[in-house]
């Protein structure tokens, strides 16, 4: 078989299959934004490792770098490229209401629904192009650097795309804490979030205590979903 198979790509492809699974669930019938929460957080824990589980093997080839870097990005695109977009589709589906819309003033020329959610479908595929756009860059350039520079960069250009693991789930627990609709905050901060992967800003890489820190918040946020699922399924 074609590709690699070694402990050092396991963390990316069950990053993937958590993506993929968190997508499909919320584009079924019984899709819950609230469950594709839970495999996006899971993705950016198992993004978290995969880049320094990778680099404890010291005999990979070029090859395999190559295909290590590849893979990884693939793995980002569906699950914090996609998956969120889905997410926000789910929630257009299950909590938003054309009444709801129409408290914006701006909105309240729109005369139909479908417009509505024809815009707010654009904005989903304009997040998933940003994001396609900045890990096609970063593979660009990480390769030239790897070249020229060589070891682990320090700093980012652009968002990284990863950062949507823990920004997304705080939108959906505020709406458990306020009681409202955010369904349209969601689709704003993806526009937003969308413009700052293609930005040029400087985002310092995360060090070890950063990771552990941003992985203590999402098990914060775990616990919450947890808690708040537990209590629709009973209610």
């Amino acid at each position: 078989m074609i590709g690699f198979y070694d402990y050092t790509v396991w963390l990316t492809y069950l990053s993937m299959l958590s993506g993929t699974a968190g997508i499909m669930l919320c584009l079924n019938g019984i899709g819950h934004p609230y469950i594709g929460m839970f495999f996006l957080m899971f993705s950016g824990l198992c993004d978290a490792f995969d880049g320094k589980v990778a680099r404890t093997k010291k005999n990979r080839t070029e090859t395999m770098k190559k295909f290590g870097i590849q893979i990884d990005s693939l793995a980002d695109l569906i699950c914090f490229g996609v998956l969120p977009a889905c997410i926000g589709i789910a929630m257009m589906r299950s909590s938003i209401s054309y009444e709801t819309l129409m408290e914006f003033r701006f909105l309240k020329l729109v005369k139909k629904p479908t417009v509505v959610v024809v815009i707010l479908t654009v904005i989903a595929v304009f997040y998933v192009l940003a994001a396609l756009i900045r890990l096609a860059y970063f593979n660009v350039t990480e390769e030239e650097r790897q070249e020229t520079e060589g070891g682990v960069r320090k700093t980012y250009v652009g968002l990284p795309v990863t950062s949507s693991a823990l920004i997304f789930p705080t939108i959906l627990i505020l709406h458990i804490f306020l009681s409202v609709d955010l369904t349209f905050l969601y689709f704003l901060f993806l526009i937003i979030i969308g413009f700052l992967f293609i930005s040029e800003i400087q985002v310092r890489k995360p060090k070890t205590k950063d990771i552990i820190l941003m992985i203590i918040i999402g098990l914060i946020e775990a616990a919450i979903l947890v808690f708040v699922l537990v209590f629709l399924k009973r209610k």
